[in-house]
């Protein structure tokens, strides 16, 4: 009876993990966790960068930090293998590039051409990320490639269009008026932001119920945390910039698109970390 019992144990636990460790995986979650960084990092920089140059003073030794981090980010990427295959090195060289001339000519652009230069190289990163999720899935085992999908085609877009509405939303406060395209352009964001949203919160509930013992518990609450503050946000800025924009405070309006993009990569994290686990296996 032992013996099965023994057996039992080991085929459930072999079902929850591989047998063999799969360092490729490993890999790519330290590369998608760096990926992310720099995402942020880039948000931030544009946002704050369009808010100092709007106006807002305060903003301008927070640029600086995010520069930083957006340095530490690459050298991360570039220290893993995934960084030798020649076309996700190829992308990450041009961005490194290019996010180097543009941090040291940012300030003496206009607000709105900062702005969309940096948008631009963001959008480069996304296309990145979408690579990294093609080029790599190769390697990964199941549940790593349908989490990588999320995370690098869902997850990493919505906090670039919560970042847009946050950076963008900054800096037409700061200035305290708006023209039409502008408020249309902000709608255009709450839409893609909600969305996303919508497409997250469904695409996660197929993974853990595809997949229920891979990914820790503490996604259901944080993925209800994110959908909760994506509304609250969403609905601010659709009420606030049509009615009120003269009473928006910039720096509070920051701040509260930081919050949602952290509920976002805190789930982000929490799916990545099941992609490292599940790289280790038995052997």
């Amino acid at each position: 009876m032992r013996i099965f019992l023994i057996i039992a144990i080991l085929i459930f636990n072999l079902s929850a993990k591989s047998l063999f460790s799969n360092d490729e995986q490993k890999q790519s979650s330290v590369y998608i966790g760096s990926l992310k960084n720099l995402v942020i990092a880039t948000q931030k920089t544009r946002g704050l960068t369009n808010s100092y140059m709007n106006g807002n003073l305060a903003a301008m030794l927070l640029v600086f930090k995010n520069r930083g981090d957006m340095k530490k980010a690459i050298g991360i990427m570039e220290s893993t293998d995934l960084a030798a295959d020649p076309v996700i090195n190829a992308r990450a060289t041009t961005i490194s590039q290019s996010l180097i001339k543009l941090n040291n000519k940012a300030f003496k652009m206009k607000a709105s051409e900062a702005f969309s230069n940096y948008t631009e190289q963001i959008e480069q990163v996304l296309m990145l990320a979408q690579s990294v999720s093609k080029r790599g899935s190769k390697d990964l085992n199941p549940v790593g490639i349908d989490a990588s999908v999320i995370m690098m085609e869902t997850m990493l877009p919505m906090t670039e269009y919560v970042g847009r509405l946050r950076g963008f939303g900054s800096g037409l406060a700061a200035k305290g008026e708006m023209n039409k395209a502008e408020l249309e352009q902000v709608f255009v964001l709450v839409n893609n932001v909600e969305t996303l949203n919508s497409d997250l919160q469904k695409q996660v509930i197929k993974l853990t119920s595809k997949y229920p013992n891979k990914v820790s518990s503490n996604i259901d609450s944080q993925l209800l945390a994110v959908d909760k503050a994506s509304k609250i946000y969403t609905d601010f800025a659709k009420d606030k910039f049509l009615n009120d924009i003269k009473n928006i405070d910039p720096n509070e309006y920051f701040d509260e698109g930081t919050k949602l993009i952290s509920k976002i990569i805190k789930a982000y994290d929490t799916i990545n970390k099941a992609l490292l686990e599940d790289s280790k296996g038995w052997l």
